[in-house]
């Protein structure tokens, strides 16, 4: 590592479903973080990293700052909290408008508070007519006074190299925190419960994705047999319900439904994992487990971790 390298943390925050999984995903070139166009995708603090001859940002992406309904959502909110105070710069992605809500401007009141530089990002550019973005962005502008505004679409790509020129202006110099070849603090069982959950948010009805949760069972490597044989995955995951109707929906006439989660799923995780991969589900209800502190931690969200 050449010394001159600058090294440190960026927290992307926002409003629900503004795009910050999605432009995560673009910087790092893979998914990492799940994505879907229903609101609190993300529900853990999800790192991932970005090495080039620059040096190394290691991206925090937290779930959507929103008003909590359940322990599992105040959960959330703290994580995303928290994560203000430990990084080095803190990216606060918008949706192209003029109209400030309530909940950005809950957004900005905390931000105010804050030490670090606060770059605004407007996603979804390639959603509005180019003239709009001046004002747009001088809207935000007379709310606070941040270190850089940087209009992109995550989605396309666009103006995101820009933005990661912008995010190292503000990272000390020092050593990496991680090997430059990691691309994310996730354990792969982590990340195959994330995409399977990703797909049962994008196949369920609106009533039902936020009340699941995804357990992996068991997660075992057979090698190949034969010459030039790759091995295959056995997974055994548990998509977790609150409701025994929900169940039936999740299940789907015939299994349908569950079969067409599995499906889609499958392709993703042979392609992290770089091998086939043999995927069972089941179905179980746990009544009102966002409510419950055992259910919520034994589901992979540690508060004593945050």
């Amino acid at each position: 590592m050449n010394q001159q390298n600058k090294s440190g943390f960026a927290a992307i925050i926002g409003r629900p479903n503004v795009g910050k999984s999605t432009l995560m995903n673009q910087i790092i070139g893979q998914k990492i973080a799940i994505t879907s166009k229903k609101p609190q995708t993300t529900r853990n603090r999800i790192q991932t990293v970005f090495t080039d001859e620059r040096g190394q940002i290691v991206f925090v992406d937290t779930p959507g700052m929103h008003k909590a309904k359940n322990k599992l959502g105040n959960y959330m909110v703290n994580v995303a909290k928290q994560s203000l105070k430990e990084v080095d710069v803190i990216l606060w992605l918008v949706e192209p408008s003029d109209y400030i809500g309530e909940g950005d401007k809950n957004i900005i009141e905390q931000l105010k508070n804050v030490k670090v530089p606060v770059i605004l990002v407007i996603n979804k550019i390639d959603t509005i007519n180019k003239p709009d973005l001046l004002l747009y962005m001088d809207a935000y502008r007379k709310e606070m006074d941040f270190a850089e505004i940087i209009p992109v679409s995550a989605f396309k790509g666009e103006n995101v190299e820009d933005l990661l020129d912008s995010i190292f202006k503000y990272l000390p110099y020092g050593p990496y925190f991680f090997d430059e070849d990691t691309v994310t603090d996730q354990p792969q069982r982590q990340i195959v419960a994330e995409l399977i959950r990703e797909k049962a948010l994008r196949s369920l009805e609106k009533e039902i994705p936020h009340g699941i949760a995804v357990v992996i069972d068991s997660m075992k490597y057979r090698k190949g047999s034969g010459k030039g044989k790759s091995g295959i995955y056995d997974i055994d995951a548990t998509i977790i319900c609150e409701k025994d109707s929900h169940k039936g929906i999740i299940i789907g006439k015939g299994g349908e439904m569950l079969k067409q989660i599995g499906s889609k799923a499958r392709p993703e995780m042979e392609d992290m994992l770089e091998c086939k991969v043999n995927l069972k589900l089941w179905v179980k209800v746990k009544k009102d487990w966002r409510d419950s502190d055992f259910l919520i931690k034994n589901f992979g969200y540690n508060k004593d971790e945050n």
